[in-house]
C-alpha cells in the first residue's frame, strides 16, 4: 500500500492487491479520520479527499498506514437481489465462447455472490467482483452505441447493470427492471461500494 499526494486536498492509496480496497474504504468509513471529506474507491485505488485546515497529506499518509485492511470487511448491508430476464443478445456468444451452454451461463451468473468494488463510467455504474472465472471475457471488438437501461452484463473479470441508456461494450446476458440509479431515491446510488449483491432468474 503506497500513499501519494494527489494535489493539495487529496491522497491517492495506491495497492497491489485490489481486495484490500474496499477493506481500507471500510475501515475509514467506520472510524474516520480527521479532516476526511470524501472516499472515492476504484479498481486498485482509493482516492482520499482532505480538508488542508484541519489535516495535511504527512499526517493523513501516516494515519492510512498504520490502518489494517486485513480484518476490515466491506461494510455489512442488507444483500440487494437483482431480478434478471437472462435474454441478453450476447448471452448465445458468451456461452459459445464459455465452452457451456447458456443454461449454464445464466446457472454460474446466478451462483456467484457479487459486492461492488467502485462506480464509474456513468453515475450509478457499479463494478461487480465475484464473477465466475469461466465468465472472464473480454468487451465487444466493437461497442454498442446504444445499450438499454437495466442490462445486465459482463467484461472481464466484472459484471454490472447498465443504469441509464448509454453506450457500451460489455456482453449484454440479461435484463433488469430494477433500477440501480434514481435521483428521487435517497441515496440514489443502490449499489455502492461495498454492497453485496446476487441475481436471479
Amino acid at each position: 500500500m503506497r500513499v501519494l499526494p494527489y494535489g493539495a486536498r487529496a491522497a491517492m492509496v495506491d495497492f497491489d492487491d485490489p481486495s484490500e480496497v474496499l477493506g481500507l474504504h471500510a475501515s475509514l468509513e467506520q472510524d474516520p479520520l480527521d479532516g476526511v471529506v470524501e472516499l472515492v474507491p476504484a479498481a486498485r485505488t482509493l482516492l482520499v479527499r482532505f480538508d488542508p485546515g484541519r489535516t495535511h497529506h504527512d499526517r493523513l499518509a501516516g494515519a492510512i498506514l498504520d490502518r489494517s485492511t486485513v480484518d476490515v470487511s466491506p461494510r455489512e448491508a442488507a444483500e440487494i437481489v437483482v431480478p434478471v430476464r437472462y435474454d441478453g443478445p450476447d448471452l448465445a456468444e458468451v456461452a459459445a465462447a464459455a465452452g457451456m451452454s447458456a443454461e449454464a451461463v445464466v446457472r454460474r451468473h446466478e451462483d456467484g455472490v457479487y459486492v461492488s468494488a467502485f462506480c464509474g463510467f456513468a453515475p450509478g455504474f457499479a463494478y461487480l467482483t465475484g464473477l465466475d472465472p469461466a465468465l472472464h471475457l473480454p468487451r465487444r471488438a466493437s461497442p454498442r452505441t446504444r445499450v438499454p437501461a437495466g442490462s445486465v452484463a459482463i467484461a472481464g473479470e466484472y459484471t454490472a447493470v447498465y443504469p441509464h441508456s448509454s453506450p457500451g461494450g460489455w456482453r449484454l446476458i440479461g435484463r433488469t427492471t430494477l433500477p440501480v440509479w434514481d435521483v428521487e431515491r435517497e441515496p440514489p446510488n443502490l449499489l455502492a461500494p461495498g454492497t453485496r449483491i446476487r441475481f436471479t432468474s
